[in-house]
């Protein structure tokens, strides 16, 4: 914690050299308990100093400043104390702001230096730079994520579910893929059931929704949505809306932005309606 002494020596100053985020906060504040481990693990990736004042202990430094309400976070830049956002944000946006700031995260370089070994296929390879990953960073929930993403397609569902166990995030696009990927967990017990439906009035429907399941699990979810709509198209009743549902859950792993969720969930919408 920082005091209105320390302000200069450890705010100010410092802001020549990195930008420094100024956390105003309370104890008795419940957003602020929210945004604290945020602030803190993003810290961990970029580039800045992080630092937190107590608006109780040091009032007249939160009346210099103008805070009126808590949490209140402020941007300090060559000595000049700027204005940041007031609240709990996504941590998405968090980032954006962090970006126009210059900064770089360290982790989403790791991760881009990570894909770029996953697309060579060479399984030694991603397995040591997955371990040297998680050892890196051993409670970051985009590398959870990752690693449970990994553990699913290489079919062993049951470290992927302890991956999935360890990731605590209050990002709500971390969190819905996580979920995502839980719920895709729960298609393998379809590939694993017989065959026989007796529900199933055409036999190659259920030929399709197994192929699908073993796409998504593969990791190959293009393949996976195109199965899954032809179900949705075929039979809604399928399943209890089987193919749509499935559909839904890898939109959750993929994240709605990705080209793959716009686009069939597009063509998803015109089928149902």
């Amino acid at each position: 914690m920082v005091t209105q002494a320390e302000f200069e020596a450890a705010v100010l100053m410092p802001s020549f050299q990195h930008p420094v985020l100024v956390d105003f906060y309370a104890t008795w504040c419940g957003p602020c308990q929210i945004l604290k481990p945020m602030l803190e693990n993003l810290a961990k990736e970029y580039d800045f100093i992080l630092a937190k004042v107590d608006i109780d202990q040091n009032s007249d430094l939160a009346n210099t400043y103008g805070v009126e309400g808590v949490p209140d976070v402020r941007i300090v830049s060559q000595g000049q104390v700027q204005e940041g956002f007031v609240g709990v944000l996504p941590e998405a946006q968090i980032r954006e702001m962090l970006a126009k700031l210059g900064l770089q995260s360290k982790l989403e370089q790791a991760l881009a230096t990570f894909a770029t070994i996953r697309a060579t296929q060479e399984g030694a390879k991603i397995q040591t730079a997955l371990t040297a990953l998680l050892t890196q960073y051993p409670e970051t929930p985009q590398v959870l994520l990752l690693a449970a993403q990994i553990y699913v397609q290489r079919g062993e569902v049951d470290v992927a579910g302890q991956y999935l166990d360890l990731i605590s995030s209050t990002d709500r696009g971390i969190a819905s893929q996580g979920d995502g990927l839980r719920e895709l967990l729960a298609l393998s017990a379809a590939i694993a059931a017989p065959i026989d439906n007796p529900d199933v009035d055409t036999p190659d429907i259920e030929q399709m929704f197994r192929g699908g399941c073993q796409a998504a699990l593969a990791g190959s979810y293009e393949l996976a949505l195109e199965q899954f709509l032809r179900v949705a198209k075929r039979d809604r009743q399928y399943r209890r809306d089987g193919g749509r549902k499935a559909m839904v859950t890898v939109f959750k792993v993929l994240g709605d932005d990705h080209p793959l969720t716009v686009t069939y969930r597009k063509q998803l919408m015109q089928t149902l309606y």
